[in-house]
C-alpha cells in the first residue's frame, strides 16, 4: 500500500484561496480581506492564511503591500512556459515568433551596432554554407534570427526568443525533411532583405521584410 501524504493546512488554504479568485470572487486588482475575516473562513489560525498568501505571492498571484494589505495580481497561475509551448501548435508559435520579430528588427534597424551587424551577416552568410544537414541548416537559421533579435537590445525579446527555439526547431526539422525548400535563392533572398534593411537602419522595411518571411513560414506548416 503506497504511504499516504499529508497535504500541509497552508497549501490546502492557498489552494482554495486560488479557487476563489478563479472564481471571480475577487478581481484583478482587488484587495482580499484581512487575515481575521479570512482565518475563520479557511477554518485555520492566521499564521496558515499568511503562509498560503506567502506562497500565492511566491506564484504571482497575489501582491502583499506593506500597509496597505493584499491584492490579486493574477486571476490565475501561470502556466510552465515548456509546458505551454509543447502543447501549443506550431502555427501558434509562429504566430507568437511573428510578434517578437518583426518588432525586433524594426529595433535592430535603430539599435544595431557594427559588431551586432557583422554578426548578422555572418550568420546570413553560414546559413547557406554547402553540404549542410537539414539540423545543421535550422540550427544556422535559429543563428541568424537570434543574432537579429539580439541586435533589438532588448533582454526580454531575447528571452521569449530562447523560448520558443527548441519548439521551432523541432518543427522546422521535421518540416524540412518531409518537404525541402523548393527555392533556396527565394528564401535566402527573404533573409538577406532583413538583413539589408537592418544595415541601412530602414525599421519599417526590415519589419515588413521578417512579417512576409515568417508568414511565408507559417503557410508552410497551414
Amino acid at each position: 500500500m503506497p504511504d499516504l501524504k499529508r497535504v500541509p493546512l497552508a497549501d490546502q488554504a492557498a489552494d482554495v484561496l486560488l479557487a476563489r479568485i478563479r472564481a471571480g470572487e475577487w478581481a484583478l486588482g482587488a484587495k482580499l480581506p484581512g487575515e481575521t475575516t479570512l482565518a475563520p473562513q479557511l477554518g485555520v489560525g492566521r499564521s496558515t492564511v499568511r503562509e498560503a498568501i506567502r506562497q500565492l505571492a511566491g506564484r504571482g498571484v497575489l501582491d502583499s503591500r506593506h500597509g496597505s494589505g493584499v491584492y490579486v495580481t493574477a486571476v490565475d497561475v501561470p502556466e510552465d512556459w515548456e509546458q505551454v509551448l509543447r502543447r501549443a501548435g506550431i502555427v501558434t508559435v509562429l504566430e507568437a515568433r511573428t510578434a517578437i520579430e518583426v518588432e525586433a528588427a524594426a529595433l535592430a534597424a535603430g539599435r544595431r551596432t557594427p559588431a551586432d551587424l557583422r554578426a548578422i551577416k555572418r550568420a546570413l552568410a553560414e546559413r547557406t554554407a554547402p553540404g549542410q544537414s537539414v539540423e545543421e541548416h535550422v540550427d544556422a537559421d535559429m543563428v541568424l534570427h537570434r543574432a537579429i533579435v539580439v541586435a533589438a537590445h532588448n533582454d526580454v525579446l531575447t528571452e521569449m526568443f530562447d523560448g520558443f527555439v527548441p519548439r521551432v526547431r523541432r518543427a522546422m526539422v521535421d518540416m524540412l525533411r518531409l518537404r525541402p525548400v523548393a527555392d533556396e535563392g527565394r528564401d535566402h533572398d527573404a533573409h538577406a532583405d532583413v538583413v539589408a534593411a537592418i544595415g541601412e537602419r530602414r525599421a519599417e522595411i526590415a519589419a515588413a521584410a521578417t512579417r512576409a518571411h515568417l508568414d511565408a513560414l507559417k503557410a508552410g506548416f497551414a
